[in-house]
């Protein structure tokens, strides 16, 4: 697994997390993938730091320590009004190495005086070793999360003599909104991606890019957010930082 430019590595853990698969909501319950999707971890990574002038790549994610579930009785609140009673899976006692990059999103041509690389590689590394910008969480709001910085690869993970691989079938990916979409037939259009990941040997899980993805499902249409000084303050929010840059 070749290291890429831009390239920021952390260590994300928490007491529990709540990849949800899609199937199992339509009932109301919730139950866990036993890894986290690319979408989840990119959203930890946009915790730590984003401007719409760039988009982060995962590009691999570690299991550190041993597959668990824990389930738990859960009232939310119904569709309907009042409470249910539901079970929901979560995974418990987690921690991931993870490996992401930026690149330049070039769908936002508005913010092109903005794409300084090494302004915003500076940025995200600073921002890994205060812990992140803003919350980072597990997969959802409940599994509170906490973020430190690492080398990937470095430490023990309790899958460094599993023998062989795990391949986990058919799964979800991600979302691919217009704002980042890169193939033509993506353009102006919401997609969701799925794939079939494998863990290799250490519990390293290597993510193919969301345009690679060879299952893809279109939602709807959707036009792509135009980026000002009228509508993103986040814009200026980093000023201080960027002259430190």
């Amino acid at each position: 697994m070749e290291k890429q430019r831009n390239t920021i590595e952390f260590e994300v853990y928490g007491d529990y997390a709540l990849f949800s698969d899609p199937v199992t909501r339509v009932g109301g319950e919730k139950s866990s993938y036993h890894i986290p999707t690319y979408e989840a971890l990119k959203g930890i990574t946009e915790s730590i730091y984003w401007k719409p002038t760039i988009k982060w790549i995962v590009d691999a994610v570690r299991v550190m320590r041993p597959i668990q579930t824990e389930t738990k009785g859960m009232r939310p609140i119904g569709y309907n009004g009042g409470n249910e009673l539901a079970y929901y899976t979560y995974l418990k006692d987690v921690c991931y190495q993870v490996r992401a990059h930026f690149e330049f999103n070039l769908n936002h041509p508005e913010l092109e005086k903005d794409r300084n690389e090494n302004k915003h590689h500076n940025i995200a590394k600073r921002m890994v070793a205060r812990g992140g910008r803003r919350d980072v969480f597990l997969g959802t709001r409940e599994c509170q999360a906490f973020v430190e910085p690492c080398v990937f690869g470095e430490e023990k993970s309790y899958y460094d003599d599993m023998p062989g691989e795990v391949a986990y079938g058919f799964m979800y990916h991600g979302i691919t909104y217009a704002d980042e979409a890169e193939l033509p037939e993506e353009k102006d259009k919401m997609t969701v991606n799925f794939w079939r990941p494998v863990m290799q040997k250490g519990g390293i899980i290597e993510f193919l890019r969301p345009e690679q993805c060879p299952e893809k499902r279109f939602v709807k249409e959707m036009k792509r957010t135009v980026f000002g000084q009228g509508n993103f303050t986040g814009l200026q929010e980093f000023e201080g930082e960027e002259v430190t840059g």
